[in-house]
């Protein structure tokens, strides 16, 4: 069933990566399962899953193992999360990085256990709404959950003077990152790969200058990995989104 699948998987991308605030992961991370925000964070998914499922009572089993299954694995991250902050050391495995991948790799074999519960075993052709559910997905991948990948997995590399407000725009970083992302999307749907190296030069031009003048050779690899990861994702993405339509 693969519109459920991207259904739920569409549930949890918006549950988790866009609606959810930073009050709530902040409590979560100091409270896990004491913590109102992870039951907040429970009940939107809660909610969302149950429009997934268009409120048919035949899923409730895929519900509950949904919303309680979320409900666990994100109290259980951020117990290990603290217990990685108190007692781990900065370059040790066991960190918040690993187990958000831990997290998001559980919740999505959990969705496709659940999906697989209700599979008939025939053969399904992509019909257009699946690939509208599909693009909406790649779009959000794209933008705000690549944002997020992106700030989870270079955070520990953060010089101290990255955030130099007094220098830039608001969120003007996460912005141009996610335009970029689009971009090479497109590029790849209309075929123009050179496109991708062209807006890579492009990047690398204007902040050629920034980076002569900072003189730091910790935030040009700082960039330089972001941009990397940026534009691998968007990459990805977008192969990842002709394979599925065609």
């Amino acid at each position: 069933m693969t519109l459920l699948f991207l259904k739920l998987l569409l549930a949890h991308l918006v549950a988790d990566f866009v609606i959810q605030p930073l009050k709530w992961i902040k409590d979560k991370e100091q409270r896990a399962f004491a913590s109102t925000g992870l039951i907040y964070h429970a009940g939107v998914h809660a909610l969302l899953y149950a429009i997934a499922f268009s409120f048919n009572p035949e899923y409730w089993l895929g519900f509950v193992i949904l919303v309680v299954s979320h409900y666990l694995i994100d109290g259980f991250k951020c117990m290990a999360g603290r217990y990685a902050d108190n007692y781990s050391r900065p370059d040790s495995l066991l960190n918040r990085r690993t187990f958000f991948v831990i997290d998001q790799v559980l919740h999505l074999v959990i969705i496709a256990f659940v999906v697989s519960l209700y599979f008939t075993g025939r053969s399904e052709w992509v019909i257009p709404q699946e690939k509208v559910l599909a693009l909406v997905i790649a779009v959000l991948l794209l933008t705000r959950v690549s944002s997020i990948i992106i700030k989870v997995v270079i955070s520990r590399w953060a010089p101290l003077n990255v955030y130099d407000g007094d220098h830039s725009l608001a969120n003007a970083g996460s912005f141009i990152g996610m335009l970029e992302r689009l971009f090479i999307f497109v590029f790849i749907l209309s075929g123009n790969w050179h496109g991708i190296g062209f807006l890579l030069a492009a990047k690398s031009v204007f902040r050629f200058g920034d980076l002569k003048e900072a003189h730091d050779r910790k935030l040009t690899e700082y960039i330089l990995i972001g941009t990397l990861i940026s534009f691998g994702l968007a990459i990805a993405v977008g192969l990842g989104y002709m394979i599925f339509i065609q």
